[in-house]
């Protein structure tokens, strides 16, 4: 298990899930996404500023997603995520998914700034990348 900079417990709903009550594959992209959002607002920038203020968005520009173990109707996850590397423009980021200290999704995730406008590469703004240098 990861030694996480930041944790978001999450729990498992019927809509998360099949008829047999797993969770679909494609919904832990979703609880990942939550996690970096919340990571972000906790780190003190929250997601709608940053595209009004700072007038940058991130996107995802990689994934590689292992799926380990599933999860079921009304567990509660705990979705991590941990800086690797930070760029000019770039973040690299594991997250991880468990259910009582169990893990079950790993991924490597590659965050890109850009523009919100042109949607073209940016540079993170400093004050953010200061944030987050001091957590990776």
């Amino acid at each position: 298990m990861l030694n996480d900079n930041f944790s978001l417990p999450i729990r498992v709903y019927y809509q998360d899930t099949d008829a047999g009550g797993v969770v679909y594959h494609s919904t832990y992209l979703n609880f990942m996404e939550r996690a970096r959002y919340e990571w972000l607002r906790a780190l003190g920038f929250n997601v709608h500023a940053l595209s009004e203020v700072h007038k940058i968005l991130f996107m995802v520009r990689a994934l590689e997603i292992e799926y380990l173990k599933p999860a079921v109707l009304d567990d509660l996850l705990q979705v991590s995520v941990a800086v690797t590397e930070v760029g000019g423009s770039r973040i690299a980021l594991l997250q991880e998914i468990t259910c009582n200290h169990v893990k079950l999704v790993n991924a490597t995730v590659q965050v890109v700034c850009v523009g919100a406008e042109t949607l073209k590469p940016a540079r993170i703004p400093a004050p953010l990348r200061e944030k987050i240098r001091k957590v990776a």
